[in-house]
């Protein structure tokens, strides 16, 4: 049966001071949504949202819970306003987590606290700089895992965000790193540079993280999805628990494979990709993976108002 409409949710990267104010003074239930969040956490998130500091946001503890915050603050205007059912969903690395908590799977408080969590134990997995990651244009995703084999040198450094056909992003120790950004460079990528962050996510080196969330993660009763989620690490659905718990823990040292996960929906019938957060980087990926997509970022009122038109407009065409 043909499916047309997906939410997709962003990752880490996408935060922004002031993310949300707009809808937050139209719709009530954004700002309940950051009270509910700030009561797991501990301390005023919305403040920190909108006042900063900045480097409070871009702490990944805080980041992390922010932007799922924001996501399902976005899905639950969406649902207020009886926005179309959505039948399918998939988020970018941390925006897996508010694809599972929108679907069901585990309440928006536990998907805060592990998060929290989640970005903690990534923080502490390596220290501070000692880990590194590269965006890498223009090369095949088959001569950049070529390029990383050549640059390890008995350290660790993987493909770990296949973005879209020809940008793949690399992470691993800093060394390494900048040993494949100059091996890449060599195979002809037409750009490869390193990127301003502290954690080397999605690679091996994120395993101790990964014991600390599967150990948190057994305090938490998944529930089966109300939706289908397409998860990142093998580009499938999946409604068993245990092996959605399994995928979810994985993640954190295995790669995101988000073409693969854009084209899983396409082949269900998606054409029209709504993505819930602020920014709209999924939406310009998404758009080159599957050619003649649909995609709308919905961060605001306007945005959201044309994202309800297209999904009605969309699905009325199905009727």
């Amino acid at each position: 049966m043909s499916q047309p409409l997906a939410l997709i949710f962003p990752g880490q990267g996408s935060q922004q001071l002031g993310m949300l104010r707009e809808l937050a003074e139209r719709y009530s239930v954004v700002g309940t949504t950051f009270e509910e969040a700030s009561d797991a956490l501990g301390y005023d998130l919305w403040k920190v949202v909108q006042e900063g500091p900045e480097a409070s946001l871009n702490a990944t503890a805080c980041t992390q819970p922010a932007l799922l915050s924001a996501s399902v603050a976005i899905w639950r205007v969406w649902q207020e306003l009886e926005g179309p059912r959505p039948t399918v969903m998939a988020g970018h690395s941390l925006g897996e987590y508010s694809a599972m908590v929108c679907a069901g799977v585990m309440s928006f408080a536990e998907g805060v606290n592990l998060v929290r969590l989640r970005g903690e134990a990534m923080q502490e997995a390596v220290p501070a700089g000692e880990g590194g990651m590269a965006a890498i244009l223009g090369l095949a995703d088959d001569a950049v895992e070529a390029a990383c084999e050549k640059a390890a040198q008995g350290d660790v450094v993987s493909a770990v965000n296949y973005n879209s056909p020809g940008q793949v992003v690399v992470a691993g120790s800093k060394a390494a790193v900048e040993r494949a950004i100059v091996a890449c460079q060599e195979a002809g990528a037409k750009r490869a540079m390193s990127l301003p962050v502290s954690v080397p996510s999605h690679c091996a080196l994120m395993r101790p993280a990964a014991e600390r969330l599967a150990e948190a993660m057994q305090a938490i009763e998944l529930r089966a999805p109300r939706y289908t989620v397409i998860q990142n690490v093998d580009a499938k659905a999946h409604a068993d628990t245990t092996t959605l718990r399994t995928r979810l823990i994985e993640q954190l040292y295995q790669p995101v494979r988000w073409s693969a996960c854009v084209e899983a929906m396409a082949s269900q019938g998606v054409e029209v990709f709504i993505e819930c957060g602020p920014g709209k980087v999924l939406t310009g990926l998404n758009k080159r993976i599957v050619k003649g997509s649909k995609g709308l970022a919905v961060n605001d009122p306007d945005s959201l108002n044309a994202a309800l038109e297209l999904a009605r407009e969309t699905l009325a065409d199905k009727a």
